[in-house]
């Protein structure tokens, strides 16, 4: 049996007054350059792959450009601070350009955002005012991940009964305050009361210096069950970092008691829709460790979940993912929230 390879650019094929059976192979119209990273620390190597648009495999067959000059093997190691921009080739096809940097690390930051931790309860009457602080504080900026711990008996003749509380006391206990409603600004920064007079501390939170370590989520939700994907990228070296995964549900209805004069000063609230609940967490709410040698820079730490959706779901359409790292001081380094089927990169900040 003979084979013709059929390039889509290029494809014609006379049968006529032909015996033998051929077999055309599956066409491709463009070639896709890869790095196994865009970042590495000066002296290491790059190593770059090419494919086709069906995913074959061309790299022994492709020429490499750095800066417009070709090299002779697919990799390139530089002692330099600097960028440079590649290029491959395949046949008469041509990679759309890939920019790879050796650094010292220094030069990526990523966005920075601010968890903000509610104690709250629906019974709670004075916690309707760490909400409108929230809203009001997510009216000025997008870098907010507002988490609603809901507080503390789940026993329906309690006078302090919530329908959604999570026993969050492990880490009540680290807390220096007592009772409720109280706010904690990535972890141990406690909100200053009134919350809605010192929004400026919470923004204050999401400017300044810019983390040196990203997060990005995937998260799919189907047949009853939830996986995830929580990666995260560092362009420091870390040490005595822990992970903390949230599951929360929006979206749920339940009177809430309110003796503010917030939201028209009614009390009690029918029909308040409660938003960010924690449902599950992960791991340990206090976190799980994270091996030292996965957190150096340029490194990228993956933890892979898998698990059936919680019992206490509502509705599983409405479920939200928080993952967050927590330094040896127990505060927040960066948080970032997804919904089922978002696909995230790392936000690289140029």
């Amino acid at each position: 049996m003979k084979k013709i390879f059929a390039p889509v650019f290029a494809f014609v094929l006379l049968l006529a007054g032909c015996a033998s059976d051929y077999e055309v192979l599956q066409s491709y119209d463009s070639v896709i350059l890869t790095a196994d990273s865009s970042n590495k620390l000066a002296g290491q190597t790059i190593t770059f792959t090419v494919k086709d648009n069906n995913g074959t495999d061309h790299t022994a067959d492709a020429h490499f450009f750095v800066d417009g000059e070709e090299i002779s093997t697919n990799t390139l190691t530089s002692d330099k601070l600097q960028s440079y921009e590649v290029k491959a080739t395949y046949g008469s096809l041509d990679s759309e350009p890939l920019t790879v940097t050796f650094g010292d690390g220094s030069e990526l930051n990523y966005r920075k955002r601010l968890l903000i931790e509610d104690y709250t309860g629906t019974w709670c009457g004075y916690c309707t005012r760490v909400a409108w602080a929230i809203e009001l504080v997510r009216a000025q900026s997008d870098n907010v991940v507002p988490v609603a711990i809901h507080r503390p008996s789940s026993n329906p003749t309690s006078a302090n009964y919530d329908p959604y509380n999570y026993d969050a006391s492990v880490l009540e206990n680290t807390l220096s305050a007592v009772g409720y409603p109280k706010g904690y600004l990535n972890r141990r920064t406690r909100w200053s009361n009134p919350e809605p007079n010192n929004v400026a501390q919470a923004i204050a939170l999401t400017q300044g210096e810019n983390p040196k370590l990203g997060l990005a989520l995937n998260p799919v939700v189907k047949d009853g069950n939830i996986t995830i994907d929580v990666s995260a990228q560092f362009s420091r070296d870390f040490t005595g970092l822990k992970l903390v995964v949230y599951v929360l549900e929006n979206g749920l209805i339940y009177e809430q008691h309110n003796y503010t004069d917030f939201y028209n000063g009614v009390d009690v609230i029918e029909d308040w829709q409660h938003n960010h609940v924690l449902r599950a967490c992960l791991t340990d709410i206090m976190g799980d460790a994270i091996s030292s040698d996965q957190t150096a820079i340029y490194k990228t730490f993956t933890r892979s979940f898998n698990t059936a959706i919680p019992a206490n779901v509502a509705n599983s359409a409405n479920l939200e993912f928080v993952a967050f790292i927590v330094g040896e001081n127990g505060r927040v380094i960066n948080v970032r929230s997804a919904h089922a089927g978002d696909t995230q990169e790392f936000e690289i900040l140029q």
